[in-house]
């Protein structure tokens, strides 16, 4: 039984947005999409949140 891992599920996370398509640098004419070209970003962000509630949550 494979183990449950914290951070193999955030980079399963992170790769999700990245098969969205990933932003090729010298590709000027296409738009900036925020899950396409900062995925990575916001997996980050979103663990930072989580981990700011948990520590609040656990210090009260």
């Amino acid at each position: 039984m494979p183990r449950r891992s914290p951070f193999r599920w955030a980079a399963r996370f992170a790769d999700w947005f990245e098969q969205r398509g990933v932003y090729v640098p010298g590709e000027d004419n296409h738009t900036v999409d925020p899950w396409r070209d900062f995925g990575w970003l916001i997996v980050v962000w979103v663990i930072a949140v989580g981990a700011f509630i948990l520590f609040f949550a656990l210090a009260t």
